[in-house]
């Protein structure tokens, strides 16, 4: 089956992260008999402003990502200050598995032609591996990059906000772009005062920091 939209599901978060965040903040300065109702707010956006960053790290959060690409997982972990549980395509049958179609070639009859068809060679092959006797762990050789792989992931708020500044910009590849947008969304509504100052172009799945 085609998978057209990757769907990310918030799984855990810090309780009362961005209190958490300024009380770490504010024992740096011994401030903290400063520390009232929503004062976190403008803490965090001026510690972000002058680049006190490391205070970020106390707070994390957790995602579930399904309907992305092997080719988006190995983009994914090679941030290595976060942590991730993957699909194993050593332990699970990947008889029926779902694959994503890259919009470029969506948009191309004669690509998309050419792709299906490799898709369902690869399953095919992986089928027929497996009639014969290969195990999971050594049929997945024939399996292509754009097979769905479900991943847990986990980073610390500061991580997080590195990753979006570097994959939401438009120069990092469209998939992984779809993904981070969503993740964005869900921390803009759960930590505003941390990821609030990004600015969000829903249509080019892009994102850019604009703090005032």
């Amino acid at each position: 089956m085609e998978i057209t939209h990757p769907h990310v599901t918030l799984l855990a978060i810090t309780p009362n992260g961005e209190k958490l965040i300024e009380e770490a903040g504010r024992t740096c300065y011994l401030s903290l008999d400063k520390i009232g109702d929503g004062t976190e707010r403008n803490f965090i956006r001026n510690c972000i402003k002058n680049g006190h960053l490391s205070i970020l790290e106390h707070a994390s959060a957790t995602f579930r990502i399904q309907g992305a690409s092997r080719a988006f997982t190995h983009q994914l972990v090679r941030h290595r200050l976060a942590s991730f549980s993957q699909q194993s395509q050593r332990y699970v049958d990947e008889n029926e598995f779902h694959y994503i179609v890259p919009p470029d070639i969506q948009k191309n009859d004669g690509a998309l032609k050419v792709f299906r068809d490799f898709i369902e060679n690869s399953r095919a092959a992986y089928r027929t591996l497996r009639e014969l006797g290969t195990k999971k762990e050594d049929a997945r050789f024939v399996l292509p990059n754009a097979l769905e792989s479900q991943i847990v992931f986990s980073a610390n708020f500061r991580e997080l906000r590195f990753i979006f500044t570097l994959r939401l910009h438009r120069s990092a590849q469209w998939e992984i772009r779809r993904v981070c947008l969503e993740m964005l969304k869900i921390m803009q509504t759960e930590a505003p005062s941390v990821f609030g100052d990004f600015i969000i172009d829903e249509e080019n799945w892009t994102a850019t920091q604009g703090i005032g």
